[in-house]
């Protein structure tokens, strides 16, 4: 069973299936891509809500605290701001989260100073910068902490109108970012996730291509040059029967040809009964003898196409490496072995078979498995096995 093939291209690929290039917050480039550049710049509407802190601190009766004020509201709007656009980053320090946040508390303090009560305004913003720098729910607490402080300063200190209205909205706002935030960050998980599924499924067609040529294209060729090299001997000893040889030759080479387009198109079939009659073939031209079953209906249907692929890989293997003289097929509803007597396992499988390990890949796909080593005939066993 064969692996989705990926669509050559669609919202999470590109062209040939590689992954689109990102930004820097991991998202990908697209037509989302000026949303994602100018969109923070929709977060700078909240900040006429400092005009409030703002006219307060310029109506100050002295010019320091006039300058104090505005430098503490102003710099309360900039660090927001600059927050609102780092959650483009995918991940910031704590350290300077930590940092930029005490910042702007201190900004906080110095409108407070200057504008008295309108200066708690501003504290709203630390909940928000929070929830964008620290992306966790520790930023909740820091909003929980300041909407306590809107709540109790102003009927601690002498001169203050007790007034809910900041501590809600410190609250409300900080909640309210911090759900759109966790929506985007989930975004941006599942969008990574649907890459990561398709680029697997890429993989995953090329690893199955690479296998069918591998078990095709080898196997074709491995006949065909046996078969050339009888055609050569029989050239002036038999022509006909060189002539022959050469037709068959011919065959491999189209049949091999339609298989590979075959494997590009999804459409090629190996059977087992055609396989079996394929390694006949083969093995008489090698001049080698071979037992073979007689017919395959006692093979569950959903079972033929692995022994078929099985079947080719083992006559492959001793065509190639096991200079064996006999050879014996063996097959029923739940196995196919064969079986060499050749040079056993040292050259009849090499370390680290292509052929081996996909032919492995195609059985445990299956629900069966590969058992290789010493057979009954003193060289190499190759069988796959389906459970009882």
């Amino acid at each position: 069973m064969t692996a989705p093939k990926p669509q050559p291209s669609g919202p999470a690929t590109s062209r040939w299936g590689t992954p689109p290039a990102r930004d820097a917050g991991g998202a990908p480039f697209g037509r989302s891509d000026r949303w994602r550049r100018f969109g923070p710049l929709f977060g700078m509407v909240w900040l006429g809500y400092l005009s409030e802190p703002l006219t307060a601190s310029l109506a100050a009766p002295e010019p320091a605290l006039r300058v104090l004020g505005v430098t503490g509201t102003v710099g309360v709007a900039l660090i927001f701001a600059a927050s609102t656009f780092s959650f483009r980053v995918r991940s910031i320090p704590v350290r300077a989260a930590v940092a930029a946040l005490s910042v702007q508390v201190v900004f906080v303090a110095f409108a407070t100073l200057a504008g008295a009560q309108s200066g708690l305004v501003a504290s709203t913003f630390v909940g928000v910068t929070a929830v964008f720098l620290l992306r966790s729910p520790a930023a909740l607490a820091v909003a929980a902490v300041f909407a306590v402080l809107a709540y109790v300063l102003p009927r601690v200190i002498p001169g203050w109108v007790p007034e809910d209205s900041t501590s809600i909205s410190v609250v409300l706002s900080a909640f309210a970012v911090f759900g759109f935030t966790q929506l985007i960050t989930r975004n941006r998980q599942l969008y990574r996730a649907q890459e990561e599924v398709v680029s697997l499924a890429a993989a995953q067609e090329r690893e199955r291509l690479a296998r069918d040529v591998h078990d095709v294209v080898g196997h074709s060729l491995t006949v065909v040059s046996v078969k050339a090299e009888l055609a050569a001997r029989l050239l002036r000893a038999d022509p006909d029967r060189a002539a022959d040889e050469l037709a068959d030759i011919q065959r491999l080479a189209r049949s091999a040809l339609a298989d590979v387009r075959g494997m590009v198109t999804g459409t090629r079939a190996v059977t087992l009964a055609g396989e079996l009659a394929a390694a006949r073939s083969a093995y008489d031209a090698a001049g080698i003898e071979v037992v073979l079953p007689s017919a395959v209906d006692a093979v569950p249907a959903e079972r033929q196409e692995l022994f078929a692929w099985a079947l080719r890989e083992a006559t492959t293997n001793v065509l190639r490496h096991a200079a064996a003289s006999r050879v014996v097929v063996t097959l029923d509803e739940r196995e196919l072995m064969v079986d060499d007597d050749g040079r056993g396992t040292t050259t009849a499988a090499p370390a680290g078979s292509n052929g081996l390990r996909g032919l492995a890949e195609r059985a445990r796909a299956a629900g069966a498995t590969l058992i290789t080593g010493p057979g009954s005939l003193g060289g190499f066993r190759v069988a796959v096995r389906f459970p009882a």
